[in-house]
């Protein structure tokens, strides 16, 4: 019955996309119901084998085996899944990478065969490159480019990076698109939305609407690199203190620069929807641990700026670069210290204000274990009775851990595989909190994922650095919120005032936690609690 009844939606979709957008040509209208058909078949094979292997009624969740068949079953949809992203590439590679980035929301059976897309993306061929760099500067790459590397840097869903020199001498990186990308865009979105929803009514509690509607808002920026281009110099210069400023013509650098980190620089006579060239930036892959110790680089102090770029994106600017996977965040030792290079700009989430400081007070009431906080701003995010979950995914961690304070019990390996674990056994609780939060929290979410990955990677993620970073400008934003809804001076004073206290008593609890982490503090912490043990056992 599923088969019949999707072969015969996708039949009707087919049509319904072709004629929805007036696909003039035949090729491209043929190519896109090709790509349509071969994501219904994989969608039918899935829904299949779920039903036969879980929801026939031979098996029940109680069954001793029925774990152990749901994670095969999870595996082998994902690699059919895989199949199909990397057949059909384009906007299914980048559905792909989406879905490889949730570590602590999906199934770790997909996470894990998804992740591949982020480094073996499929490639386009030379000619290729060429045809759209020639469509785009109406002018052949060697009349642009003295030097042309033909093996690409690096090939991503939508586009591949290759290493070039202009005739002036300046190394440059050279962004273009794949050459059907984007005529294929629109169907293959279009069908992508028709499937969900027949996976949805097939099956009403693995709801992934959320992912379409993301697809949707933010494939055509995507597939705009002037859009990318714009990204780049806006985040710049909202963050002037962080990022380099000088020109790419001049390279006349300020006097700071040793200190900040990197955002290519953009070449806006060589850039094009289809094209990008910028600077060209060397470094290390951020979670190559391994670069970073050949170099002298701390990794500690990688994983800090990184925490601190992002909660100032996150809560102070709401201007936030959202697709952090280690691709695009390269490293360097610059006289001595950390640079961070940050690449592909291509995606962003603009945060409003309001949303912006209910967030940053569910934050704080995470790191001050305010269980009724969490529950109030939970329910003004819109997750309701699922706060408690919903905490679990915005911090990575379990409910005991967050009711217990985040930053005073270290995450163990036990728990970082129970919380793994936890994503199979709640999906469609998970599921029912990505369809309820606000739009923009979707992004946040993937963009929280990748940066535990990177400080997975580097061994950092118990910095108690992180909490205090992100505790501070949490204030920060809260505090200018208010100074903003002041009407007198006498106000902004008050505001003021109470900020530099909030931010006083943060410096006080950070000696507070090293004095806890100090060799001292976990011997007399240790020694009290046995004698105290000892005291308690003699009153009874």
């Amino acid at each position: 019955m599923a088969h019949r009844m999707l072969l015969r939606l996708g039949l009707l979709g087919v049509g319904g996309a072709s004629i929805t957008y007036n696909i003039d040509e035949l090729e491209t209208a043929a190519i896109g119901a090709l790509r349509f058909g071969r994501a219904a078949v994989a969608v039918t094979k899935i829904i299949t084998e779920y039903r036969s292997a879980l929801y026939s009624g031979s098996i029940t969740p109680e069954s001793d085996n029925y774990k152990e068949m749901k994670s095969q079953t999870h595996l082998h949809s994902a690699r059919e899944l895989l199949d199909l992203c990397c057949t059909n590439g384009g906007a299914f590679v980048k559905v792909g990478q989406h879905l490889g980035s949730l570590e602590y929301l999906l199934p770790v059976e997909y996470v894990n065969t998804m992740k591949v897309l982020h480094s073996n993306a499929p490639r386009s061929s030379l000619e290729d490159v060429y045809q759209v760099i020639e469509e785009e500067l109406k002018c052949k790459p060697k009349e642009l480019f003295l030097e042309f590397e033909p093996e690409p840097l690096g090939a991503a869903s939508l586009a591949q990076v290759h290493r070039a020199k202009l005739h002036d001498g300046r190394e440059v990186a050279v962004k273009v698109q794949h050459r059907s990308v984007k005529a294929h865009s629109k169907v293959d979105m279009k069908g992508m939305e028709l499937l969900v929803k027949m996976v949805s009514h097939i099956f009403p509690d693995f709801r992934f609407e959320w992912l379409v509607e993301e697809m949707k808002k933010n494939l055509p920026k995507e597939l705009d690199f002037m859009h990318e281009a714009r990204n780049a110099e806006k985040v710049a210069a909202h963050n002037k203190h962080c990022f380099i400023t000088h020109s790419f013509i001049t390279n006349s650098p300020d006097e700071d620069n040793e200190r900040k980190n990197n955002i290519p620089f953009i070449d806006w006579s060589h850039t094009t929807d289809r094209v990008l060239v910028m600077e060209f930036c060397e470094g290390g892959q951020v979670n190559d641990r391994n670069y970073m110790v050949a170099k002298g680089i701390n990794t500690s102090e990688v994983s800090e700026r990184i925490g601190r770029l992002y909660s100032e994106m996150i809560f102070v600017n709401g201007y936030v670069h959202c697709d952090p996977h280690p691709g695009n965040v390269l490293v360097k030792k610059v006289n001595n210290e950390a640079q961070i290079i940050l690449l592909d700009h291509g995606l962003y989430t603009n945060l409003t204000s309001d949303f912006r400081i209910t967030y940053s007070k569910f934050w704080l009431s995470i790191l001050n274990a305010d269980l009724k906080a969490i529950q109030r701003y939970g329910d003004q995010l819109g997750v309701g009775e699922l706060f408690g979950l919903f905490a679990c995914m915005v911090t990575g961690r379990s409910w005991d851990s967050i009711s217990k304070g985040i930053d005073k019990k270290e995450r163990s390996s036990a728990e970082q595989d129970a919380i793994k674990a936890d994503a199979a056994k709640y999906l469609p609780e998970i599921s029912a909190v990505l369809n309820r939060v606000p739009r923009q929290m979707l992004l946040i979410l993937k963009t929280n994922d990748l940066l535990r990955g990177i400080e997975f990677s580097l061994n950092t993620q118990e910095s108690m650095k992180s909490f205090i970073t992100m505790s501070r400008c949490c204030i920060r934003s809260l505090f200018a919120h208010q100074r903003i809804l002041c009407n007198s001076t006498l106000c902004s004073v008050r505001v003021s005032v109470a900020e530099t206290w909030a931010q006083f008593k943060i410096s006080l609890y950070t000696l507070y936690l090293l004095y806890l982490r100090s060799k001292l503090g976990k011997y007399i912490h240790k020694t009290w609690m046995t004698n105290n043990g000892a005291v308690t056992a003699s009153c009874l």
